[in-house]
């Protein structure tokens, strides 16, 4: 992790993590993406494609997805996304990753900045996609926490149990 500190603010990133991450799966020379997925796609467990003959190359690049998103939020929800395919990986799974990897290929600089606002306020904002997995239709709920204006905690998570409503998502 990469700190760049000035007397308004702290900048933690992990663009050396992005560039070496992209040198080594070929994704350094990929078109970029404006986005880390495509929100019409949806994911299947048993559906999408053949299963992915070497599933270590899949837990490792997804492994290494999921550490970068420690100072990434921007591709958090879509790192547990294909995280769900960890058993059984398919072709379509792996395209969902490379779609993530060509959108870090165009946002390598981001990371998390803090700076002073003035204020030491905390602010929590809480959403839910009511029954949004296509397979099992669970929900997957996330949150953020602000201090004085910067994010410190973020998290998504798919329910344990279908809800009945959006009220119980």
């Amino acid at each position: 992790i990469e700190v760049a500190k000035s007397p308004k603010s702290i900048f933690i990133s992990q663009h050396k993590y992005v560039i070496n991450l992209l040198t080594e799966t070929g994704m350094l020379g990929a078109k970029p993406s404006d986005s880390p997925m495509d929100t019409n796609v949806k994911l299947y467990l048993d559906e999408g494609g053949n299963v992915l003959s070497d599933t270590k190359s899949y837990h490792r690049l997804v492994g290494k997805l999921n550490y970068l998103g420690v100072t990434r939020p921007d591709i958090g929800f879509f790192v547990s996304v294909v995280s769900q395919f960890m058993s059984s990986p398919r072709s379509t799974n792996m395209d969902a990753v490379m779609r993530i990897l060509q959108y870090l290929k165009k946002a390598f600089g981001k990371g998390v900045l803090f700076q002073n606002h003035g204020h030491t306020d905390v602010e929590g904002y809480f959403d839910a996609d009511w029954a949004g997995s296509p397979s099992n239709k669970k929900s997957t709920s996330g949150y953020c926490v602000f201090v004085g204006g910067n994010s410190i905690a973020w998290k998504s998570k798919k329910q344990d149990v279908v809800a009945r409503s959006n009220v119980e998502a």
